[in-house]
């Protein structure tokens, strides 16, 4: 009875815990750039005293997916998609460098460029500072250029390029603040093949049909493991009642 009950609430366990990566999914459907996790269910074998007799499904992740999402033309200035494979570089919170696809960027009342989750956007030297401009220009290659309030309209002044790499997929990993690293701890070189499309943003790559199936599948689940359990409490019921009528 131990061992049903057991493997009941493992089953319960990951169900949970694979509806939290789903739902996560769905909270980020709207954001700029986000990359969907990926997981999937495979067999656990339970071990003990003796041969694996039984097992439980057990919820694994399995990486990120890394398919770019549908691009959005917006015709803003500060609006950049990259073309194809590549990140932005950005300042963590911690400190550190980490990538991302975002490229809804604004800047703070001292001219600093941050993306659309407020995270500083890193150039080829550093912090990129804008300073005060009537407009502005992206270049393809990441480079960003300003008029400056009172110059000739043909007069544009390159102010700083955007910090553009391509690792691997396979080197990056994501943290726990969404933000990508390399898994070797070590940045990424700046890579002149990435090039930038000006006015448009990346949309997310979540499916959101295939994410509220999902959702649906993983309560049941959840559901099914709850009435084993249910199941394992009224046997144990039961038989308790037997040994007494037997004494």
């Amino acid at each position: 009875m131990d061992r049903f009950l057991y493997i009941a609430m493992n089953g319960a366990k990951n169900a949970l815990h694979a509806q939290q990566t789903n739902a996560n999914n769905l909270a980020n459907v709207s954001t700029i750039g986000f990359k969907a996790q990926l997981d999937h269910f495979q067999r656990q074998d339970v071990y003990g005293p003796g041969f694996a007799s039984r097992a439980y499904a057990s919820d694994q992740q399995l990486g990120d997916d890394f398919k770019h999402g549908p691009v959005m033309t917006t015709g803003r200035d500060l609006d950049v998609t990259i073309n194809g494979d590549g990140w932005f570089a950005v300042q963590a919170d911690d400190g550190s460098t980490a990538y991302s696809r975002r490229g809804d960027f604004r800047t703070d009342p001292s001219g600093l460029l941050l993306n659309g989750a407020n995270q500083i956007v890193m150039g080829e030297g550093g912090p990129i500072t804008i300073p005060e401009f009537e407009s502005l220009v992206i270049g393809r290659d990441g480079t960003i250029s300003i008029r400056a309030a009172g110059q000739a309209a043909n007069t544009l002044v390159a102010v700083d390029r955007l910090m553009l790499v391509k690792p691997e997929v396979s080197s990056l990993e994501r943290g726990a603040d969404g933000l990508f690293r390399t898994r070797d701890g070590f940045p990424a070189a700046p890579d002149a093949s990435v090039t930038l499309t000006n006015g448009a943003l990346e949309a997310s790559n979540v499916n959101t049909v295939d994410a509220m199936v999902k959702m649906m599948e993983y309560a049941r689940f959840y559901e099914t493991q709850v009435k084993l359990m249910n199941t394992a409490n009224d046997n144990d019921a039961a038989s308790a009642r037997l040994m007494r009528l037997s004494g």
